[in-house]
């Protein structure tokens, strides 16, 4: 994270020599520079027909015969954003830790009976036990994996406390994409080994380092779908952008969106924030407008 952002923080010199509390006992977060800037810039943003042909050729019958990527996805468009940084990873399960423990915020979890009401039920609530966190420590042997279990409202909290916001889908997909428009956050061939994907549960976050994008942006695609700040424009559900552990390949790609309800939670569901870099707002070029 960028010294600016620890500076806005410090606003006393108290407060700034304390450690990171105020005098009150309030913790804030430590400082650290893993995030990555994503420059002002014209991208080419949504899937066209070709792109979508390969991701149903590489998905499960139902998704074909649902037109899934028909009927979720944006037809390309050309978008201006102000430049930003970017988490370099999705937030861990040990960040969020740090974050409880700090506000005193509710741990990751879901009971059954709300697990049910949910009604995307991938997985038996059985498998949410593994993800279940002991007080206020988080699953054994899963530190270094992504948060999950969380709902779009506990992740802009975690964001906002540590001075950043969640990100819009457009300034997701264009980390993932970049200038170039690539179809995958590393390029335009799908390598299976680049990803946790297809798989039994997430994993470390820094587990594919050849997935990365050639800016630095790591895990982008694979291990949990990552909550959006931007609505789906039905007005009832947020805009879930990557894939998950468990995802054919057709699902992960840059341009992949689906929405879920904010108050969701599932352990296919993360996050990551982002920090503003300039103050100029993004703009639209031609096509849908950020607020849709």
């Amino acid at each position: 994270m960028s010294g600016l952002w620890w500076k806005t923080l410090c606003w006393s010199a108290a407060l700034c020599s304390s450690g990171g509390s105020a005098a009150g006992g309030t913790l804030l977060p430590e400082p650290h520079s893993e995030s990555v800037i994503i420059p002002a810039a014209v991208y080419l943003l949504g899937s066209d027909g070709i792109e979508r042909q390969w991701g149903y050729q590489h998905s499960p019958a139902l998704v074909r015969q649902q037109r899934w990527y028909d009927a979720w996805e944006r037809q390309p468009e050309r978008h201006s954003l102000a430049a930003f940084r970017i988490d370099q990873q999705p937030v861990t399960q040990a960040r969020y830790a740090e974050f409880i423990r700090a506000r005193n915020h509710r741990v990751p979890f879901i009971n059954l009976r709300d697990y049910l009401r949910q009604g995307f039920l991938a997985h038996p609530y059985e498998r949410v036990a593994a993800y279940l966190w002991q007080g206020t420590k988080p699953p054994v042997g899963l530190a270094d994996h992504p948060v999950v279990l969380v709902s779009q409202q506990d992740a802009a909290a975690y964001c906002q406390w540590r001075g950043q916001r969640l990100p819009s889908e457009f300034e997701w997909e264009a980390a993932c994409r970049g200038t170039v428009a690539r179809r995958f956050a590393w390029g335009d061939q799908w390598q299976p080994s680049y990803l946790q994907a297809s798989a039994q549960g997430t994993a470390a976050v820094d587990a594919h380092p050849d997935g990365a994008t050639p800016e630095g942006v790591q895990d982008l695609l694979g291990n949990v779908f990552e909550w959006s700040a931007s609505p789906m424009g039905d007005g009832e559900r947020v805009v879930l952008k990557g894939c998950s552990w468990d995802d054919a390949p057709g699902t992960c790609r840059c341009g992949f969106r689906h929405g879920r309800a904010a108050q969701s939670r599932h352990i296919l569901i993360g996050f990551r924030c982002v920090t503003d870099a300039l103050p100029a707002p993004s703009t639209v070029i031609q096509g849908l407008t950020a607020d849709e």
